[in-house]
Parts: structure tokens; sequence; C-alpha cells
């Protein structure tokens, strides 16, 4: 049984939800646990038969008949194995957890070095207490090699930690140079105009500013191209940017395409994607789905990013938008070689993040953790350990 707090198109939403489905497929009896019921990804979970259970939580401080409506469905579903997604869910299994027989709790780690002084202060909070309680999983799998040195550097024990990297749907994500055409149509830009994308949600991690920053060093030098900003955020933030684009004069060049749901078309339309996240990243979906588009990616060296790329792109110092903006200069001006690094990409994807990978992994350690046998110790341990 997962918990997680809804089934919107995030990351690991998308991650739980392949996961989900490829343990069904395996035969596995599998229940996801969400906060607020609904979301996109609902159907699809549904029709491959993942059954779920809504909690209903009515706002952020409806804690006591949450918490009452997640204790009944522990009763209904008595797992085996109860696994948190993100933060707070890790927090509510591990004391669901508690004191009952039996049931295996596990920890997702979604993320790296959050520096949580960029959100309100529950965000501290909450990472105090898990970092406090990470004792209490039996497991906690982290969905990057940064993510588990973060972990393991702020308390969390190293005997209980894996890594089992995200799983990409190369069949989702493939080449469709049609599709990304009919995407530069909606945002009106010509077949034959350089566009760089980044793809995030609006938050201080993802560093909207360097590059908005680089798109205004770039502009200098290639006055026709194009950029475009895909994701939503909260509507203060978002105007706090876009005025800041429009002090560096990045109108009408830059559009502000909020949440889209053709994901596979807008990285279709893309010459090169971004990721100028400046921390906090594990493993960013954006880059290994692009990739799988045959789109090369300059990345900031955050999370997993320059082990997720490899040589198939440019990885830079997070922050500056000068050697970025050198970066995506040096494969504007060689499309020969970006052609060849982006199908050398979709390969690098399909040999080293596949879905069936990320199911096989997962499925190993939890029947590990079930049946009380060691799990495969992290590669640069020289033993494994008995959970």
């Amino acid at each position: 049984l997962f918990l997680i707090q809804d089934l919107n198109h995030g990351g690991a939403q998308r991650q739980l939800s392949l996961l989900a489905r490829g343990l069904r497929a395996r035969g596995h009896e599998v229940g996801v646990a969400v906060f607020y019921p609904g979301g996109p990804l609902t159907a699809e979970l549904t029709l491959a038969g993942v059954r779920l259970y809504p909690l209903d939580k009515r706002g952020r401080w409806d804690l006591a008949g949450f918490l009452w409506r997640l204790w009944r469905c522990l009763r209904v579903a008595r797992p085996q194995v109860l696994h948190g997604y993100l933060m707070v869910s890790n927090l509510l299994v591990a004391f669901m957890g508690a004191g009952r027989p039996g049931l295996r709790v596990v920890w997702g780690l979604r993320a790296s070095d959050m520096q949580t002084r960029h959100y309100d202060w529950t965000a501290g909070l909450i990472r105090r207490l898990e970092c406090r309680l990470s004792g209490l999983a039996d497991l906690c799998i982290s969905n990057s090699e940064a993510g588990r040195r973060h972990a393991v550097a702020a308390g969390f024990p190293a005997s209980r930690l894996r890594v089992v990297a995200n799983g990409i749907d190369t069949e989702r994500f493939q080449p469709d140079p049609a599709a990304g055409l009919a995407q530069r149509r909606h945002w009106g830009v010509p077949p034959d105009t350089p566009l760089i994308g980044l793809v995030a949600r609006l938050d201080p991690m993802k560093d909207h500013p360097t590059f908005l920053a680089m798109a205004a060093r770039l502009l200098a030098r290639r006055p026709a191209l194009r950029l475009v900003c895909v994701g939503g955020g909260p509507t203060p933030y978002r105007a706090a940017l876009q005025a800041e684009a429009r002090r560096l004069g990045l109108h009408p060049a830059l559009l502000w395409a909020g949440d889209c749901t053709a994901m596979a078309a807008v990285y279709n339309a893309l010459d090169l994607l971004v990721s100028s996240s400046a921390f906090g990243e594990g493993f960013a979906n954006v880059i290994g789905e692009a990739m799988a588009c045959q789109v090369p990616c300059v990345v900031t060296a955050v999370g997993d990013g320059a082990i997720i790329v490899g040589d198939t792109g440019a990885v830079v110092p997070p922050a500056d938008p000068r050697i970025l903006a050198d970066a995506c200069e040096h494969l504007l001006a060689m499309p020969a070689r970006r052609r060849q690094q982006g199908q050398r990409a979709r390969k690098r994807i399909m040999e080293r993040y596949s879905v069936a990978r990320l199911v096989t992994d997962t499925e190993q350690l939890l029947d590990c953790v079930v049946t009380h046998r060691r799990t495969p110790a992290p590669q640069d341990e020289s033993a494994t350990t008995d959970l």
C-alpha cells in the first residue's frame, strides 16, 4: 500500500503510477491511499487494477478525521508493506506502522539537499522530524545517489538506504517530429527557430531567475531565439518571475506556457532542454523524458543530473547564467552534433532507466523486506546489511 498526497502530474506521482501499475502487472496486490482524491493519474491506476483508497482530506489542518480515515484504511487493506512517497507520507507511515506486527514500513526519498529556508516553517519542521524518525523505517528507497548521500549526512541509517533510480516510459516519450511541430504551431514558434525550454514547476529550487538571466545573455547573441517555461506554480511567485523577465527585456521571445498535459509533444518541440535547478533535486524526470525524445539537455550539477546525462549533453555549475548560456550556445551552434547527442541520449535512457528496471529493482527490495532477507548493498558499500 502506497501513501501519497495526490495523483496530479508531479514527478513523484508519475513514478508512483508507473511503479504501482508495474507491480500489479506482475501479480502483486497493490493499493494507493491518497490524501486528496481525484487527479489525472487516477484513471490509469484504476484501469491497471490498482485499488485506490481516497482519504478525503479537507485541507491542510484537517488532521483528526484524516488520521482516523487512514487508520481505517489500514484495517481494510491489511498490507504487508506500507510505502510512503515524500516527506509527510513518510512520517505518517512510520507512525501508522508502529506497533503493527508483520507490517514493514518503507520510505520513498525523492529529493536531495532540500533548503527549507526557501519555504514556510512547516517544511523545516517536517524535514527535521523525518531525519529524527528515519530509524523507524525498515527501508528507505532513494531515487538518486545524491539523495542517499544527503540522507546519510542528515542522520538517516546508512544500512537501511538503497537507491532505485526513476524509470522513464520510452513508449510514451519518444521522438515524434509531427507532434513537436504541432506544439510549435500552438505556441506560434516557426519550425526552424531555435527553441530552448525549461520544464519545471514554479518553485525556488528550480531557479527560474538563473534561466531568465541566461536567456537574456543568449538573446543578445541570437535575437531570433525563442524560449519557453512550462509549468505552473503559485500566482505571486509567477508574477515575480514575469516581472523579472520584463525587466530583462525577454518579451516576446519568452513564452510562459503554464501546465501542459501533452508533455511528449512539448519535449519534441524543443531543440534543447535546460534544467537550471539550484538545490533539492534527486532524479529529475524531465531530464530523462526529454532525453527519451532525443532532446539534448543542459543541466546543473544538482542531484543526479550529471549521472543521468552522461556524455549526451552538458553539465554546468548551478546559479551561473554565464556558463549556462555558453553551454547552450555551444550546442545550438552545432546542429549535427546536437542530433547525435540526442540519439545517444535516448539510447542511454533505454539502457539505464527503463520502467522494467524500476519495477524489478523495487520488487526485489520489497521482497527482501517482507521475507527478512538481506537487500543488495549500494554499489559503494562493501557488505550487505540485515534489515
